[in-house]
């Protein structure tokens, strides 16, 4: 007798985390064992309850081990054999890349059909890639984009200083103060930086730089480099 894929769910909005839940217990063979709030409580229930798959927000704030690509990558380091659904908002071509980079082959739109949820499940327990078709969407339009050849979105150090003074709440009047650019300087590598990143709107900016972890300015000195 085939076991149940044993599934935890982590996302911070209960709303989404109870749609989730209930959208996986409409697949038999699937079982949630556990559900999380934040990383602290995530990590937590890894490391005490045996689990297959991981079904997690990509943006979820407060917890000790962050969110995002970091926390994701911390996963990856620590809970090799985990498979990974992300769920998300985000479609942009940079994020989507750097998850495959990090290893996670499916992705859920949380615009599209919570039954998407399962069918990402039985893929990753089966070490299948699975995208919702939001995700596919934007993944074969960024191909088409690229003439079907992708690659790395690299912004330059004067550009991703810009866009993590921007995030962390200053204004482009600011930012040219403190790093004694003009005005045109700086709003001119900004936007230079959001077209690189397929970005078209500050709040998908914001967005990006969450799920980055580009609001963790701790060990980010402004000025260094150039």
């Amino acid at each position: 007798m085939q076991e149940n894929i044993r599934v935890v769910v982590a996302d911070d909005h209960p709303v989404i985390l109870f749609g989730a839940e209930n959208a996986l217990l409409k697949f038999a063979g699937i079982e949630v064992v556990a559900r999380a709030k934040q990383s602290t409580e995530l990590i937590h229930i890894l490391q005490t309850i045996p689990c297959d798959v991981l079904v997690t927000d990509l943006a979820m704030p407060g917890g000790q081990y962050g969110d995002g690509l970091p926390l994701i990558s911390y996963l990856r380091r620590n809970f090799p054999k985990l498979g990974i659904v992300v769920l998300t908002m985000l479609e942009n071509a940079a994020l989507l890349k750097r998850l495959s980079d990090l290893g996670v082959e499916s992705v859920v739109n949380k615009s599209d059909d919570l039954s998407h949820i399962g069918l990402a499940v039985q893929h990753v327990s089966r070490k299948m890639e699975y995208m919702s078709p939001s995700v596919r969407a934007s993944l074969d339009t960024l191909r088409m984009n690229a003439g079907g050849k992708t690659s790395e979105v690299i912004l330059s150090r004067r550009e991703l200083e810009v866009v993590r003074l921007f995030v962390s709440g200053m204004t482009i009047k600011e930012i040219s103060e403190q790093l004694s650019r003009s005005i045109k300087t700086i709003s001119t590598q900004k936007n230079t930086a959001m077209r690189k990143l397929g970005l078209e709107r500050d709040s998908e900016l914001f967005q990006y730089a969450q799920s980055n972890g580009l609001l963790n300015l701790s060990s980010y000195t402004p000025g260094e480099g150039g």
